[in-house]
C-alpha cells in the first residue's frame, strides 16, 4: 500500500513538473505593465510617456525559450506624458498621427535565452504604420503563483533604443532626440 502512494505521488509530482516545461499562456496585465519611452528636448530635459497596455498575451516555454513569443497592441489612446497638451500634440500628425494610426503593435518573431533570466527578443514593432524589426533586452523578474490571485503568473523587464525617424515619426530631429529609449515592466497571469 505504501509502495502504490509513493507511486501515485511521484506521478502526481512528476505531471507538475512536466506542466511547467511546456509553453504556458499568460495574459498580460493592463494593470501592471507600463511601457515607457523616453527622448531628449532640446538637450533641456528627458521627458517620459507611457504608452499602456491595451492586450497582450505572452507564450513562455522555461525549458524552449525559442517556443516562447509575446504580442501586444499598445492604444493611442491611452498615451499619459502627465501633460495634457503634450498628449494631445503627440497624437497629432506630425508625430503619431494617432487618428490614422490609432495603435502600436508588438509580435515577436525570435526569442533567445541570454542565461542568467535574460533572453534577446526580437519582433516587429509597428509605429505611425511603418514596421521595422526589434531587439528588445528582456530579464524574468520572476515566475510562479501570484500570491493574491492564487494563478500561476510571470514578471519581466526589457528595454530598447529605437530612432522613431525609422517609423516615420521625424518632426524636429535633432532639436527633439532621434533615438528614442524604451523601458516596459510587465506582468501576467494563466487565465
Amino acid at each position: 500500500m505504501r509502495a502504490v502512494r509513493y507511486l501515485l505521488l511521484a506521478g502526481l509530482v512528476g505531471a507538475a513538473v512536466s506542466a511547467h516545461a511546456d509553453p504556458v499562456t499568460y495574459k498580460l496585465d493592463p494593470g501592471h505593465t507600463m511601457v515607457l519611452f523616453t527622448w531628449n528636448h532640446f538637450g533641456f530635459s528627458n521627458p517620459t510617456a507611457n504608452l499602456g497596455l491595451g492586450d497582450g498575451t505572452l507564450v513562455f516555454d522555461e525549458k524552449n525559450p525559442a517556443k516562447s513569443s509575446v504580442e501586444v497592441t499598445l492604444p493611442l489612446a491611452n498615451l499619459d506624458t502627465h501633460v495634457s497638451a503634450l498628449d494631445g500634440h503627440l497624437k497629432k500628425p506630425d508625430f503619431f498621427d494617432a487618428d490614422k494610426f490609432p495603435t502600436v503593435t508588438f509580435k515577436s518573431t525570435k526569442v533567445q535565452a541570454e542565461g542568467a533570466g535574460k533572453y534577446k527578443v526580437t519582433g516587429d514593432l509597428t509605429v505611425h504604420g511603418v514596421t521595422k524589426p526589434v531587439v528588445l533586452d528582456a530579464k524574468l523578474n520572476k515566475s510562479g503563483e501570484h500570491p493574491m490571485l492564487k494563478k500561476q503568473a510571470i514578471g519581466f523587464d526589457a528595454t530598447a533604443t529605437i530612432k522613431r525617424s525609422d517609423f516615420g515619426v521625424g518632426a524636429y530631429v535633432p532639436n527633439v532626440s532621434d533615438e528614442i529609449k524604451i523601458h516596459i515592466t510587465t506582468e501576467g497571469t494563466v487565465q
